[in-house]
């Protein structure tokens, strides 16, 4: 059995030391005292400005907040739920709740009524706060089926069902500043933060209960691999819901960083990069997909000299780094060569991330290595973690100084990962979850002898890196017996310009077949060119466009075996959402559905 456990050189040399909370209760008001006057969250103000609130103005502000919440009854492990956007006023409310000893259930801005109600009623929330008039209205639909739920607190604007947040305010006015201490300094790391549901691939989401003790292991074991630097920008979208974006906000504040929140506006994200040009971007493989073909496209379409030029400058920077790791100068041909391709192109990758950044994180799902391939060789250096919301968010980092692309680097010190005898791995730490609130059943099966069966599969290397092959449920085993991971031709599928999501199929099948959507921005502007039909529907059926795909899916089977290759594939006439229940909130793809939804289309390509 393959056992992976952190180097004993694991920690780099002057690694900070946060606050020194004890909970994620008392971790605001030390950090308001600790960081006083440097920024804590930058937003896009009403004006269309950046604006900043130092970290001693949003300790302010979370005692208002939490004082009015001690007054509406909110008392110590009461579930208290959040519905919104990942903004600002979601992270001063997240710290007033748990200052104020509850514990957090958050919702997706993106579930339907029936999903809110769904996690309401199965966390027994006893107050909820909504973003806005529209998340209102979904606690509306099925506030009468929800006998626990007292009050529906609104973070802007007012309405006759439910507070204000400056009605909030009011209510707490009258309380003490020694009250809201006696209160999170009450909170011990046994009790229990928040219950995070996870997103729900396969069948219902489940509420994983993450202790105070739980979640300030995970930040300290982030903190000692200096993840981030205090001072420094980070740009966050992910939805706060997620226990990815969670901990980037909890180490954040524990250290002293500024959030820099987006406009929630999904067209806008790599337009905040360049103007906020942060240090620190945590994101998904969608996103970074996307700011690929954004990078590449214009290089595909003019050919020539100017791809040629492209080539060769990311072939230079290849070089660098690979010189500037082995420590040995880049010489004088190399040195001029850089200088060029930085000019010409190098530089204008790093632009899109705003110039500033030094280091980005993907999670949540699998990306294909030649995407970080390409953003390293042009100074971005974009690293893997790896972890589940059982794990308080992580489990495995890799760091610039000891990573290796394609695999989720190694253990965080005090956590441990094994591989069993199936290949699944296993993982045992501080951070690993309490159990799915009221689900027994599914937390025995998820914890045996104490180590997590994450329903991940992978390897282990000599230098104790850690590979990912694929997810237990997600393995194709073909008629012939042939087991197959879908995600490696999944994500060299999704390479291409034209192509958004993959889902490839072939369980008990003969051979492989692959249901594709189209990237309709890239696409639009080649119907434009073309005078096509611009959309999607139209697009799928385009002769001319079904062969562009058809070319690369070619290249994409040679370089696979002949059982692993792609026979056939549908172009769907529309792409996956959140909206539509087919993407998760961090865009991974829900296999299950999406294969029943299309279940016609997949019957027609085994059919012909």
């Amino acid at each position: 059995m393959e056992i992976a456990s952190a180097p004993a050189d694991t920690a780099p040399a002057g690694a900070q030391t946060g606050t020194q909370s004890k909970t994620m209760a008392d971790l605001l008001p030390l950090a308001a005292k600790r960081h006083a006057d440097l920024k804590a969250v930058t937003y896009k103000d009403e004006s269309g400005s950046w604006a900043s609130v130092s970290y001693a103005e949003m300790g302010e502000i979370v005692k208002r907040l939490s004082l009015g919440l001690i007054d509406l009854g909110v008392g110590l492990g009461d579930k208290v739920s959040i519905l919104g956007n990942t903004r600002p006023e979601w992270t001063y409310f997240d710290f007033a709740a748990l200052s104020a000893g509850a514990t957090v259930a958050p919702i997706y801005q993106t579930n339907s009524a029936e999903e809110c109600q769904y996690v309401l009623e199965n966390s027994d929330a006893k107050l909820v706060i909504v973003e806005d008039a529209e998340q209102l209205e979904k606690v509306r639909a099925v506030r009468h089926k929800l006998p626990k739920l007292e009050q529906v607190i609104l973070m802007e604007g007012s309405s006759e069902d439910a507070i204000s947040t400056d009605q909030l305010v009011e209510r707490g006015s009258g309380r003490s500043d020694a009250e809201w201490e006696e209160r999170w300094s009450s909170v011990s790391p046994d009790d229990i933060c928040t219950l995070i549901y996870t997103s729900g691939t396969t069948g219902p989401p489940k509420g994983c209960i993450i202790s105070h003790g739980n979640y300030r292991a995970m930040v300290s074991m982030a903190l000692e691999q200096s993840v981030l630097e205090q001072g420094s920008t980070t740009y966050l979208f992910l939805p706060l819901a997620h226990s990815f974006a969670m901990l980037i906000q909890l180490l954040s504040v524990d250290l002293g960083g500024n959030i820099a929140y987006w406009e929630r506006d999904p067209l806008k994200i790599v337009p905040n990069l360049t103007e906020v040009r942060p240090e620190y971007f945590p994101s998904v493989p969608r996103i970074f997909e996307k700011i690929y073909t954004t990078a590449t496209a214009g290089v595909e379409k003019d050919g020539g000299l100017k791809k040629v030029v492209f080539n060769r400058a990311i072939g230079v920077g290849r070089k660098a780094r690979e010189r500037e790791r082995a420590g040995k100068p880049l010489g004088f041909l190399l040195r001029k060569q850089y200088e060029f391709a930085d000019k010409q192109v190098l530089s204008k990758i790093r632009g899109l991330f705003g110039g500033n950044i030094r280091n980005c994180v993907t999670g949540a799902a699998p990306i294909n290595p030649e995407i970080l391939r390409f953003f390293d060789a042009a100074g971005v250096l974009i690293l893997e973690g790896w972890g589940m919301t059982e794990t308080s968010t992580a489990a495995s980092i890799s760091r610039p100084d000891a990573f290796k692309f394609g695999t989720i680097g190694r253990p965080f010190r005090g956590c441990e990962i094994k591989i069993a005898d199936d290949g699944e791995i296993l993982v045992k730490g501080p951070n690993v979850f309490q159990g799915y609130y009221k689900n027994e059943a599914a937390t025995k099966e998820a914890i045996v002898d104490g180590w997590l069966h994450t329903g991940d599969v992978g390897e282990i290397d000599s230098d104790g890196y850690i590979k990912i092959t694929g997810r237990k449920k997600d393995i194709i085993i073909t008629a012939g017996g042939k087991n197959i991971t879908p995600a490696n031709l999944e994500a060299e599928i999704k390479q291409s310009q034209w192509v958004s999501q993959c889902v490839v199929i072939g369980d008990r099948r003969p051979y492989l077949v692959a249901l594709i959507t189209l990237d309709i921005e890239e696409c639009a502007k080649l119907a434009e060119e073309k005078a096509w039909p611009a959309g999607s529907a139209e697009l799928a059926k385009n002769p001319g466009m079904r062969e562009l795909v058809q070319e690369h899916l070619d290249k994409v089977n040679e370089k696979f075996a002949r059982v692993e290759q792609v026979k056939k594939f549908e172009l769907l006439p529309e792409d996956l959402s959140q909206e539509s229940g087919e993407l998760t909130p961090t865009l991974k793809v829900k296999r299950n559905i999406v294969a029943d939804r299309y279940d016609a289309q997949v019957e027609g390509l085994y059919a012909g």
